[in-house]
């Protein structure tokens, strides 16, 4: 199911423009893109075995450095920290607005809203709680296409699941349509970019043409199966289409609350799925580093005129901004919402599940260091972009990926390393012994970070279940004194596993986070 070529815009005609890895090219563009695949891995693991390296022949000089990173540490975490309490203030704000009577005030029955929903072996309960928010939105449900974008892979239980959710919501959208996305398609990666891609298609056959409804009159809003609305959001998305500065040129982003489970997932679970929303609310704060993340919305137009999402990626839902920014001579844009959706934290019916969950999902999600090697790639062929603007997004990029997998790692293990490795001389200076003491205050500053952090999300948590008692709000303010360790475990190790992978050419395929509500109370 190809889309027409005289659709897509003169940069996405390019046969290279999909490349999802360098197997897929020839000659000397493989062998380029191929040493940009090794580039990520190898300078992280050259920082890493190089500060081991200078604590060994050069300890006074990593002593310093350490000290010097950790004050870098200190700083940055006041600065993430501010960020993260004014998004969450924008974002108190938003929710507080009556979104409804401020679209109100423009013209937007011509808008259509399709919502895809890509599910794979989802339980029945998952989807239904989405369907479910669907129904309750404020906004004219006749103006809502919803898609069940399921599997073939996924067998007929998916499909009955599909059946089922059609009987009881069809009547109540513009539109409830079921689409099965065939498996085994050549060159294609299984996964949701592949899903999602197929299903667009189909809106555009089935729904859009059928009915002479215009490209760029659609709003596009991929979610996960396990995303539930707030009320206000289609309300609060059509306000920004309407208001931004090229609404056909700008992908919309909210903010992912994981928090539908919180109650009942594990700590280790809880913190680590509030640390990535506040990474996100972060993000909101600095738009110019943004690309879309899970949940995003897009306009169709847009979406046609690069091909839908990519189907060989593993992270489609961030290489779908690269492609539209490239496409688009780099005039194009992310627009924070500053709006939650609620989605589940990752959590099994066990601890050691739940672990191993979180790793693979992180993986995957540090995986999205291949749009690095994406972007480069092109960077050196879109001239219409200005070379200022190139260097700097692809600098801010690496330094992301490379702090991602470092910093947790140099701050928390390395630090130390000058005084068990380094030479008698240092041993005995007084620097060694004042090392850890001076590193160890500093690092208890940064740690007022993480008080903050505790404050803000007790207020970002559901209504206590009445079987939970009082005692759990100490539970869970205390914690957060698990980041040190879940930022090693859970960020920089998976991170550096993904980028090894992809140093050594093992690519990865798409893993599907297993969705579950039927947790042990925690």
């Amino acid at each position: 199911m190809g889309v027409s070529q005289d659709h897509l815009l003169p940069y996405a005609r390019r046969a290279d423009f999909h490349v999802g890895r360098a197997t897929e090219l020839s000659g000397r563009a493989r062998l380029f893109y191929r040493c940009l695949e090794i580039l990520p891995g190898l300078a992280s693991w050259s920082t890493l075995i190089g500060v081991v390296l200078l604590s060994i022949y050069f300890p006074f000089f990593a002593a310093y450095f350490v000290i010097g990173f950790a004050l870098y540490w200190l700083l940055k975490t006041a600065f993430l920290s501010y960020h993260l309490r004014h998004n969450w203030k924008r974002l108190r704000h938003h929710l507080s607005l009556d979104w409804q009577s401020l679209v109100g005030r423009f013209q937007y029955d011509h808008l259509t809203h399709v919502i895809v929903l890509p599910f794979y072996k989802e339980p029945q309960a998952v989807v239904e709680a989405t369907l479910e928010s669907l129904a309750h939105v404020r906004y004219n449900h006749k103006k809502l296409v919803v898609v069940l974008a399921t599997e073939e892979r996924a067998g007929k239980e998916a499909q009955a699941i599909a059946r089922a959710m059609e009987s009881k919501y069809g009547a109540l959208f513009g539109t409830l349509l079921i689409t099965t996305h065939p498996k085994d398609i050549e060159g294609e990666l299984a996964g949701k970019g592949s899903n999602a891609a197929w299903a667009a298609e189909e809106v555009r056959t089935k729904v859009l043409d059928p009915q002479g409804i215009r490209y760029d009159h659609t709003i596009v809003s991929i979610f996960d199966i396990d995303t539930v609305l707030y009320p206000d959001y289609f309300n609060c998305l059509t306000w920004h289409f309407l208001t931004c500065r090229r609404p056909l040129k700008s992908s919309f982003q909210p903010v992912p609350v994981f928090n539908n489970n919180i109650w009942n997932a594990p700590a280790i679970s809880r913190v680590v799925a509030m640390s990535s929303t506040f990474w996100e609310m972060v993000q909101q704060e600095r738009p110019e580093r943004m690309a879309t993340f899970s949940s995003h919305s897009v306009s169709f137009q847009a979406l046609y005129e690069v091909g839908y999402w990519q189907r060989n990626m593993v992270s489609e839902d961030s290489r779908i901004y690269w492609n539209l920014l490239m496409a688009n001579d780099g005039q194009y844009d992310v627009v924070p919402l500053s709006y939650p959706v609620s989605m589940d934290a990752n959590a099994a019916p066990t601890l050691w599940r739940t672990i191993g969950q979180i790793y693979r999902q992180h993986r995957r999600w540090t995986y999205g260091v291949e749009n690095l090697c994406y972007i480069i790639y092109h960077f050196r062929h879109q001239h219409a972009i200005s070379r200022w603007k190139r260097v700097t997004i692809a600098l801010r990029q690496a330094e992301g990926y490379w702090s991602l997998v470092t910093n947790p790692i140099m701050l928390f293990i390395l630090g130390w390393t000058p005084i068990f490795l380094g030479n008698y001389e240092f041993q005995q200076h007084v620097l060694s012994y004042n090392l850890p003491i001076i590193v160890r205050d500093l690092l208890i500053l940064a740690m007022f970070g993480l008080i903050i952090s505790s404050m803000i999300s007790l207020t970002m948590i559901p209504p206590r279940p009445k079987e939970k008692g009082r005692w759990r709000y100490v539970v869970l303010a205390l914690q957060w004194i698990m980041v040190p360790a879940t930022m090693i475990i859970f960020s920089a190790i998976p991170g550096l596993d993904a980028q090894t992978r992809l140093m050594f050419g093992k690519y990865m395929g798409f893993w599907v986070t297993p969705k579950t509500r039927s947790l042990p109370s925690s």
